[in-house]
């Protein structure tokens, strides 16, 4: 991998793969989360620090993708089939996501499907895009596009914690203590 890899304007650049980090969450918002949308339609209470991740964030990733469309695949080595399986494991993740969501009643948290193993499936199928385009154009520059990536979101995460906390009070606190933030093994259910 290098820093600063060759730019190079071209049909086989990362673009390709970043494309997924915008199109996949519209897809879904527009085939599955007709009735799930209401439930979004909230402003967030947030504070200074988080109100300024979240101007940051869109910005920083805007920057990461059109910087995407210099960077070329490295088409036929290890570091482009690496990144294509991460990106693929993205992609099979986020289109469970929605089904999800939507099986899920409207007075309840999300808690099933990847929502069982992550907290936010969303964000962490979305960094591993940008991990997955890094490696698959070996570069480091994109790569640290992602822990800031990570980094933001995790800012913002703990203003829709709250959130889901004062709304959804015990049984989100439940959950919240059994499932790991980002990813891991759900602790279980004691009865």
């Amino acid at each position: 991998m290098s820093l600063i890899p060759p730019f190079e304007i071209g049909l086989w650049n990362a673009w390709i793969f970043m494309m997924l980090f915008l199109v996949l969450p519209q897809l879904s918002l527009n085939l599955v989360y007709k009735r799930v949308l209401k439930r979004w339609d909230v402003d967030v209470p947030r504070k200074r620090s988080e109100k300024r991740a979240g101007r940051i964030l869109p910005v920083a990733t805007l920057v990461s993708i059109l910087y995407s469309f210099v960077l070329p695949l490295q088409l036929g080595t290890t570091w482009f089939y690496a990144g294509l399986s991460i990106c693929v494991l993205a992609l099979v993740v986020n289109t469970m996501i929605p089904v999800s969501n939507a099986a899920t009643p409207p007075n309840e948290p999300f808690t099933k499907g990847p929502y069982r193993y992550s907290r936010h499936p969303h964000y962490l199928t979305q960094f591993l895009i940008f991990i997955g385009t890094a490696v698959a154009c070996t570069s480091w520059t994109l790569l640290l596009c992602a822990v800031a990536f990570m980094i933001l979101v995790r800012i913002l995460v703990i203003s829709e914690e709250r959130f889901c906390l004062q709304k959804y009070g015990e049984v989100y606190r439940e959950y919240m203590n059994r499932t790991p933030r980002w990813i891991g093994i759900p602790k279980s259910e004691k009865k």
